[in-house]
């Protein structure tokens, strides 16, 4: 999966590198929600979080107690994988789907910053 569904890739941090609390609030990537809340969130079981942990579209942090943190950014996955398999879809497909879905998000980024000219303006539209 793209680092970016993975809380702090290195999934350690040093604390004179970590954001002061208040900075991490509005951080997408900071694990801040335990399994049973995420569930909650997401309209999904503990179990449907695992398995999109085996599956691998998310890696939740571990607390030092071994317990799983989850992002924002992750529930949103989870929650777009729970839509998907509503649907019909079979996790491991939902869920290469999402990573496809995210793989395409970056590549149209990428080719709007190749597009841009100097000073933000895209070409073409000058």
């Amino acid at each position: 999966m793209t680092p970016e569904s993975q809380p702090y890739a290195d999934g350690r941090q040093p604390d004179e590198i970590r954001l002061p609390v208040a900075d991490r609030l509005d951080d997408d990537h900071f694990p801040a929600y335990t399994m049973g809340r995420a569930a909650e969130l997401v309209g999904a079981t503990p179990a449907f979080l695992r398995a999109l942990g085996e599956a691998r579209l998310i890696t939740p942090l571990r607390s030092e107690g071994g317990h799983r943190r989850y992002s924002r950014h992750q529930l949103r996955l989870a929650a777009r994988a729970r839509e998907l398999v509503d649907q019909g879809t079979p996790v491991d497909a939902a869920c290469r789907i999402i990573g496809l879905e995210e793989r395409l998000e970056q590549a149209e980024r990428a080719n709007e910053e190749l597009r841009r000219g100097d000073g933000g303006v895209v070409r073409g539209q000058e």
